[in-house]
């Protein structure tokens, strides 16, 4: 009896102490693609969240490249080990969105969840490219920049190029790539960084050319690629001819052309925007920025507007409710205008709502860094309203048609093919690809 009697004493002694002790945070772990400088920003932004409160405890991951980390994380999914959140960039968007079993839709997460969250805050030319047909959010925006044109002022004014020359036509940006060669032979002139999304997917977005049917591949999986036009073949030429002119240079396919201008190889950069904070900080050199340039003898109306590249955030399937409440708050919590602007200013990324933008804008930023707006305004101005064919490019296996573009153009510019048959080269060993997918997800 006396036993029993203690027995019962120690269970209710236990099972107050395990009323009274606190309840062990919800884990959710992060994948993502980002070292360096990002990652450690990224990790600040989690630990931010991370002491706003005490139920969930968000642990960001470094899986490696873009590449690898959409790979790890659908390789995770598949055998039932998917993180909570997957960072996906902007080409494996309609490879996520097809693939239905691996992720829940944003706007399905934050309406199961009941957090607040409005899909109207983020700028349109950011939002339409996440969005299902109906226009609802399937991922988070998160990491977002734009392709813009990077000057050298220090090579240009030691050239002897006039104060205020204007650079907004490829036109007049040859006229000065001609005077920078004449004074410094040995500058390589323009180079680019990522040629298949600067020299093709936003030239021809930028002019509201189609890159591929079926709305650029928002509309269905039977698009056809379409990018061999009248405009594509004149640019590609001119960066033909201009290669035998020694004043474009091709650095290669990721970001090393960033590297030459930080150098002071080269006099002008087409490049990301997100670039900016990089050179700010490494490039011994003063530099201004620029809005990509255009044809003004294609449209009266060009220029529409730039295509957005980057990342978003997926909620991955197979959580539970108590997970998927923690993953809600955090994409609440990403969302919010102050978090978004000082996003915006630590990384160099674009703020992806309107009230983001306006905060940093009456912070006087823009001001104090110039050239900072320039990408804001290639998505946001006026007129700059996603088009047909200007909202964004959604194809299912589209980085394995990047490197086919990039093969061709590489063969181009060695005067190894004319311009029109690498194009059309690149659009046939393309469809391949589409069809491939096509046929892979009916």
């Amino acid at each position: 009896m006396r036993i029993e009697r203690l027995l019962g004493v120690g269970v209710f002694v236990v099972a107050a102490i395990a009323a009274s002790a606190p309840r062990a945070a919800t884990e959710i772990q992060f994948w993502h693609a980002m070292d360096g400088a990002l990652g450690d920003e990224l990790k600040a932004l989690a630990g931010r969240f991370n002491a706003g409160q005490k139920d969930y405890v968000v642990v960001p991951e470094f899986k490696g490249s873009y590449d690898e980390t959409l790979a790890a994380g659908m390789a995770a999914a598949l055998a039932g080990k998917a993180p909570h959140v997957l960072q996906v960039y902007d080409v494996g968007t309609a490879n996520m969105m097809y693939a239905a079993r691996l992720a829940k839709p944003l706007h399905q997460l934050m309406r199961e969840t009941g957090e607040r969250f409005d899909q109207k805050a983020f700028v349109p030319a950011v939002a339409s490219y996440y969005a299902d047909a109906k226009g609802n959010l399937v991922s988070l925006p998160f990491n977002t920049s734009t392709p813009v044109l990077y000057v050298n002022r220090r090579l240009l004014r030691e050239a002897g190029v006039k104060p205020g020359a204007e650079l907004k036509t490829w036109y007049q940006l040859q006229e000065v790539l001609l005077e920078v060669r004449e004074k410094y032979p040995e500058s390589c002139g323009l180079t680019t960084t990522w040629p298949s999304w600067v020299m093709l997917e936003n030239v021809l977005a930028w002019h509201n050319e189609e890159f591929a049917t079926r709305g650029n591949g928002y509309d269905g999986l039977d698009a056809q690629l379409k990018f061999n036009t009248r405009l594509a073949i004149r640019h590609i030429s001119l960066m033909t001819a201009w290669t035998k002119g020694k004043i474009f240079s091709y650095s290669g396919r990721r970001d090393e052309g960033e590297r030459r201008f930080a150098r002071g190889e080269c006099s002008m950069l087409t490049a990301s925007s997100a670039a900016y904070g990089g050179l700010a900080r490494d490039a011994k050199l003063e530099f201004a920025v620029l809005p990509l340039p255009y044809y003004d003898d294609i449209s009266d109306a060009a220029p529409y507007n730039t295509l957005m590249g980057g990342a978003s955030l997926w909620a991955m399937n197979g959580k539970s409710a108590g997970e998927y409440k923690g993953v809600a708050k955090f994409f609440a919590f990403l969302a919010q205008p102050e978090v978004q602007a000082a996003w915006h200013q630590r990384t160099g990324y674009l703020p992806i709502t309107r009230a983001a933008y306006e905060l940093t804008a009456r912070s006087g930023y823009y001001e104090k860094y110039p050239g900072t707006d320039v990408a804001l305004r290639e998505l946001l101005d006026g007129k700059r309203v996603p088009q047909a064919h200007s909202r964004g490019i959604r194809l299912g296996n589209h980085l394995m048609i990047r490197a086919v573009v990039d093969e061709e153009l590489e063969k181009a510019w060695a005067a190894l093919k004319p311009p029109k048959q690498a194009l059309d080269d690149a659009v046939a060993r393309g469809n391949d690809l589409l069809r491939r997918f096509e046929r892979a997800n009916r």
